[in-house]
């Protein structure tokens, strides 16, 4: 039996998404759009010969330049550099993709980024315009392209295809699988221009921006106005005006508002835990 596929509409006409597919320009926007996080480049339903193996990642490829332009992706090198304005890309695809911007004819008004065909540049149009064209049959949420229709696909339907060879745990976008290894690699990509400390996304050094060297607090508290750096924070704040006490003690009937409280508990009231004594006394 072939497992059932997404549908999506486009312009009120029911269809299969990986029948029809998204155009070879929308999967290499999807591609280049997922390139800065070092993504992995999704393809499960290509059954190509791909007898080149990453010995970091297990990713396969059909060839050994593939292979090569993929290896990159782990030490973070960028060899190709830009004759026009010097910016710097890990493989030549990337930097043949972005030397349009600098020759193409086909110019978008809004934002100047140029592309090789019109078709390209009309699909690149729908960011500005708003206009999302493919409809998800199941939630009707809307999207500018069809591949990220796919993407929003694997919610409804389960389908997470992208293992983690370390621990086995599964996603349903190559992309959460990349950031994903850096669990395991200790890789931080991310680093702080202010103090150089490191982060696994880009997304934890904006918090770590905001909250340490610009003392940004921006969730307040509903109750009494007080503001706060995270969200942790702000749940522990907010327990005081609620008085709800999710963490209970396994030996007894006690909760309590803090993890520590409940820690502090099983040490004192029932010998669970450590002790920490002074060794001169």
């Amino acid at each position: 039996m072939w497992p059932l596929l997404p549908l999506f509409v486009f312009s009120s006409v029911l269809c299969c998404a990986y029948c029809t597919g998204p155009s070879s320009f929308e999967l290499q926007v999807a591609a280049e759009t997922e390139a800065d996080s070092n993504d992995i480049t999704e393809h499960p339903h290509d059954d190509k010969p791909r007898p080149y193996v990453c010995t970091v990642c297990d990713k396969r490829c059909i060839t050994k330049q593939q292979l090569n332009n993929h290896k990159i992706s782990h030490t973070g090198e960028k060899l190709y550099s830009c004759s026009q304005c010097g910016k710097c890309f890990a493989n030549q695809h990337y930097l043949r993709n972005h030397m349009y911007i600098h020759s193409s004819r086909y110019n978008c008004t809004e934002c100047g980024k140029c592309f090789q065909e019109k078709l390209a540049l009309n699909t690149h149009q729908r960011i500005h315009s708003g206009e999302k064209l493919f409809e998800c049959t199941v939630c009707s949420k809307r999207f500018t392209q069809s591949a990220d229709l796919v993407r929003h696909s694997r919610i409804h339907s389960g389908e997470k295809p992208y293992k983690c060879y370390e621990c086995d745990k599964v996603f349903s976008q190559s992309g959460h699988l990349n950031t994903h290894m850096r669990v395991h690699t200790g890789d931080k990509p991310y680093k702080c221009s202010l103090c150089n400390q490191r982060f696994t996304t880009s997304s934890h050094l904006y918090s770590h921006t905001g909250r340490v060297h610009m003392n940004r607090r921006p969730y307040d508290c509903r109750y009494c106005g007080r503001l706060f750096k995270g969200s942790c924070e702000l749940k522990r704040h907010v327990r005081i005006h609620t008085g709800a006490k999710p963490y209970s003690c396994r030996h007894c009937s006690d909760h309590f508002t803090q993890l520590g409280q409940l820690k502090t508990h099983l040490l004192k009231s029932h010998n669970e835990g450590t002790w920490f004594t002074c060794n001169i006394c």
